[in-house]
């Protein structure tokens, strides 16, 4: 039986990392495989590794553990920011322990203990998405913001007003798919800049 390390994270102390532990769990029982640590924290994934005290505990530990893998459940997990994420699978590749990504199915290391180039290069382009998918959707609000300006909108709303579900659907249409691609309240705010109250009630009406 391979002894094993979870590795979960979430962004916000809202939110709870509970679902990728029982996941995460469920599939090691299932492949007769032995969890022996479990590293989970709630913070921001575009946080350097030497503020993380998950990563810093996880590499810590298979430097004097016998580990034969670590377990996360999307590569977002690992972290958001490209070259942070990346780091870690290379500390993790020089101990010889393969990162598994249950949602892509990505190892990488091989069975025969060498690295798994081909994973490699989807993991970075995954990371490398995710990011470009942040930024295009910032630069899309930005720039729908400085059109409503510049045709003469205004900001805010009139005393008294109170806008429709339907209104609020149509304005906030970019927040609602970043919403229901399972996104925090968090992130959501650093790529739109809509506050969380409000992405909270976005949420409450159509997610």
């Amino acid at each position: 039986m391979k002894n094993v390390c979870i590795l979960a994270r979430v962004s916000t102390l809202q939110q709870d990392y509970e679902r990728q532990i029982s996941e995460l769990t469920q599939f090691a029982d299932a492949n007769n495989m032995n969890v022996v640590k479990i590293f989970a924290n709630k913070i921001s994934g575009a946080t350097k590794n030497e503020d993380r005290t998950e990563i810093q505990e996880l590499i810590s530990y298979v430097k004097t553990n016998k580990v034969d893998k670590v377990l996360c459940l999307e590569i977002s997990r690992l972290g958001r920011n490209t070259l942070e994420a990346l780091k870690v699978i290379e500390l993790l590749n020089q101990h010889k322990i393969p990162l598994y990504v249950k949602n892509y199915s990505l190892e990488t290391i091989d069975e025969h203990g060498k690295v798994n180039p081909m994973a490699q290069l989807l993991i970075t382009l995954l990371l490398e998405i995710g990011n470009m998918e942040r930024t295009t959707i910032r630069q899309r609000m930005e720039s729908g913001y400085k059109n409503h300006i510049a045709n003469g909108g205004s900001v805010g709303r009139k005393i008294g007003y109170k806008k429709s579900d339907e209104e609020i659907k149509s304005q906030y249409t970019e927040e609602i798919k970043l919403l229901r691609k399972g996104y925090s309240l968090r992130n959501i705010t650093k790529i739109t800049g809509t506050s969380v109250n409000t992405l909270r009630k976005v949420k409450s009406i159509a997610v």
